[in-house]
């Protein structure tokens, strides 16, 4: 099957990614958008994790109000150059996230800042929860750990879907912009402040 310029087109446009990328993931897919659209966001995966070892030392802290100014955030979001950090589209992911933050009311950035002490408690009381269940041991355990996946989810920025796409997560929405803008970026630290709490 052929692929035809618009075909190209059309995929660029629906991606942001780059014409030649956008060329190779048709004709691989045999010129179905939906299979290129997956080959695409698998090679910004793969990409996202090539540029991982990079140094991050330009970007920015983006803050939000929400409307009635009893909801705020900071978050600091870094670049590998100062050319990144100005582009509006970065600034754009930034205040995405920022006003991500405002709403789910993450605990963490990822799982790797959650003490571990908070999860063992957390693991052990889901334990018991499946064990007063009547479940065999070894399955309790498959059970304990698909439930802690969920707790990551919800109190960690980079699992939760993404507010504005829930069919993203905020690491698939970061990995789609490391692969556009081609340089690694890190939501670095953030702070969610509310009026109440």
């Amino acid at each position: 099957m052929s692929v035809t310029a618009k075909d190209i087109a059309d995929l660029r446009a629906k991606t942001g990614i780059g014409m030649m990328e956008c060329k190779k993931a048709l004709v691989e897919a045999e010129g179905n958008e939906e299979k290129a659209i997956e080959i695409l966001r698998k090679k910004g995966g793969a990409k996202a994790a090539k540029k991982a070892e990079r140094e991050t030392n330009n970007g920015i802290v983006e803050a939000y109000i929400h409307g009635n100014g009893k909801i705020g955030v900071l978050v600091e979001v870094l670049a590998e150059t100062d050319f990144v950090a100005k582009n509006d589209e970065f600034k754009e992911f930034a205040h995405d996230v920022a006003l991500h933050i405002a709403a789910m009311a993450p605990k963490y950035i990822s799982k790797d800042e959650v003490p571990p002490d908070e999860v063992a408690k957390e693991k052990e009381i889901l334990l018991e929860e499946v064990k007063a269940s009547g479940k065999p041991a070894e399955i309790a355990e498959k059970i304990v750990e698909g439930r802690l996946n969920k707790y990551f989810e919800e109190y960690c920025l980079l699992y939760q879907p993404f507010v504005k796409d829930p069919s993203k997560t905020i690491e698939d929405l970061l990995n789609e912009k490391i692969s556009k803008i081609g340089e690694k970026i890190v939501i670095a630290r953030m702070s969610r402040f509310q009026i109440g709490n």
